[in-house]
């Protein structure tokens, strides 16, 4: 049998987190409940981190400045928690709204522009 690969599960944790999450589904809240191993909260906040910092960088300057800034907080919000799984949950569940603010930049500016 093979064991998957922690970062890959992870990344599709929390890509399905953030499809609940933008559908506003209580489905969100019950997956990162199911997250009982500081392990598993952790790669799956890793995975919305990367898609956070690469979506961030398509922002104009300002708005990737503050983005940065809001990662930045994050982070320590996660170094603050890091033995603690409710903790990290809620890192995790500000994680994927942060996505979501961001996406919602990207969306503003592409209206303007149309």
């Amino acid at each position: 049998m093979t064991t998957p690969d922690p970062a890959a599960e992870g990344r599709r944790r929390a890509d399905e987190f953030l499809t609940l999450l933008a559908a506003g589904d209580p489905a969100a809240d019950a997956l990162l409940e199911g997250l009982t191993e500081i392990r598993d909260v952790v790669f799956v906040g890793a995975g919305l981190t990367a898609i956070a910092r690469a979506e961030g960088r398509a922002l104009p300057t300002a708005q990737r400045a503050q983005a940065s800034t809001r990662q930045t907080n994050l982070g320590a919000q996660r170094d603050r928690s890091r033995y603690d799984v409710a903790g990290l949950r809620a890192w995790v569940r500000a994680s994927g709204e942060e996505i979501l603010f961001i996406r919602s930049l990207h969306a503003a500016a592409a209206r303007l522009q149309a």
